[in-house]
């Protein structure tokens, strides 16, 4: 019997073959904070190890909270620089023209390859399925651990098959299948499980668009999700990827899953998740007249040069109706933004281009709701208090969804933009 990615992933790293079910013990090949690095380290320093295991496998991103929005915050970024130094970690990211959000700017700087395992203290972490890699979060006690030891056992996951076939229609993208995917599957259908998006359509989606794909899987209790590695993957790792170790590695024709889906991107439609869950999955035309306070185009979801290409396409020539705020994924994305004019496009439109990081997306900083505001965003969230009041109300969309919206004023389906 053929083997799923994760049996043949986490089995290559243990040594052994293995199968679903199975406890590995595995060596990590990089380990992931951002901010709860602080947490992490004292956690460490309980442990009583003075040295961290393998510093060159220690990635610490600043970018929940960046610059510090508040003293308690100031002080954490302050314990993390320190013990960026004292511990020799070399991969660090400081709020400076390198960084941005973590999933972004492990994939963009090449530490996501195909085959690696990469842990992370962030549940969006299995983001770098995209570039073939078995990325998934886990806590910061027991990241606190594998510091320590460089060790980390897992439970290896059942999978979980996605065919996708066929194209999308204008005006629907990445975005709008997996909003339609968890809705269909909700939020606890996949617990611990390794999705598998497979169809020859992934060869014609960008990292960009697959990043959004295994970004969400999370959001449906998902371990991990991948997509087939192929030359795009090649290509984006060309001097720049971070380890030797990789190896493309894909699913067996004959591995057993736990479920099949099938999905044609023909049918898929516009897509709006409602308050105040992921899952709550409606069709955007559905929503069309929802009153808006608020668009934010950000987030490790869909805040990559494509999605604000997207954005500005919409909005160039044209002022949005509501205050609408834009957060490039990294420092990489907001030059390149722009160098093609995009910011411009988006400055004139009337938006506010906030630094990269995740600050409004997790209600600290930079896109704070109040209390009955209603936003549309094209984050992975839409839980109660989120992005700041719990009496707010969060719809998730794509980027042309929240693009369009922000225009009108009130929720519409972007495919009126490409009538006629």
């Amino acid at each position: 019997m053929g083997k799923t990615f994760a049996e043949k992933v986490l089995g290559r790293a243990a040594g052994k073959s293995v199968s679903a079910g199975d406890v590995v013990t595995i060596q990590p090949d990089f380990c992931m904070c951002h901010e709860n690095a602080a947490s992490v380290y004292k956690t460490f320093q309980e442990i009583g190890t003075k040295k961290i295991w393998d510093s060159s496998r220690i990635v610490i991103i600043l970018d929940h909270t960046v610059p510090a929005s508040t003293e308690a915050y100031a002080n954490i970024h302050r314990i993390i620089r320190k013990l960026a130094v004292e511990q020799g970690i070399e991969h660090f990211y400081d709020l400076n023209h390198c960084g941005g959000i973590c999933h972004q700017i492990m994939c963009q700087e090449g530490y996501a390859a195909p085959g690696l395992v990469i842990i992370g203290t962030d549940s969006h972490t299995c983001t770098q399925g995209a570039m073939g890699a078995f990325a998934t979060g886990i806590g910061r006690s027991e990241m606190a651990a594998v510091w320590a030891t460089g060790q980390i056992w897992l439970k290896v996951p059942e999978s979980m098959k996605i065919i996708l076939k066929g194209s999308f229609q204008p005006g629907v993208c990445a975005k709008d299948l997996i909003l339609k995917i968890i809705g269909d599957v909700k939020s606890d259908g996949a617990d611990y499980m390794s999705i598998e998006f497979h169809g020859d359509c992934i060869e014609g989606m960008s990292i960009s668009e697959r990043m959004t794909l295994c970004n969400m899987a999370v959001e449906m209790g998902a371990k991990n999700a991948v997509c087939r590695p192929d030359e795009r993957v090649d290509i984006s790792l060309q001097g720049r990827a971070k380890s030797s170790n990789y190896q493309k590695i894909w699913a067996d024709s004959d591995a057993q899953y736990a479920a099949e889906l099938f999905y044609s991107l023909d049918e898929i439609e516009p897509a709006v998740s409602k308050p105040h869950r992921v899952d709550n999955y409606a069709k955007a035309s559905q929503l069309a007249g929802t009153k808006i306070d608020q668009a934010f185009i950000g987030t490790c979801t869909n805040a990559r040069i494509e999605d604000l290409r997207i954005a500005a396409d919409i909005l160039k020539g044209h002022r949005v109706a509501v205050r609408t705020i834009v957060n490039p994924a990294s420092y990489k994305v907001y030059r390149q933004a722009v160098e093609e004019g995009i910011v411009q496009t988006l400055l004139d439109a009337g938006c506010t281009i906030n630094h990269p990081g995740c600050g409004p997306c997790i209600g600290v900083s930079g896109g704070v709701l109040g209390d009955d505001e209603v936003c549309i965003s094209t984050g992975n969230r839409n839980f109660r208090g989120r992005m700041g009041s719990r009496n707010s109300f969060i719809y998730l969309g794509s980027p042309m969804t929240v693009a369009y919206s922000a225009l009108c004023g009130e929720i519409r389906d972007p495919r009126e933009v490409f009538v006629g």
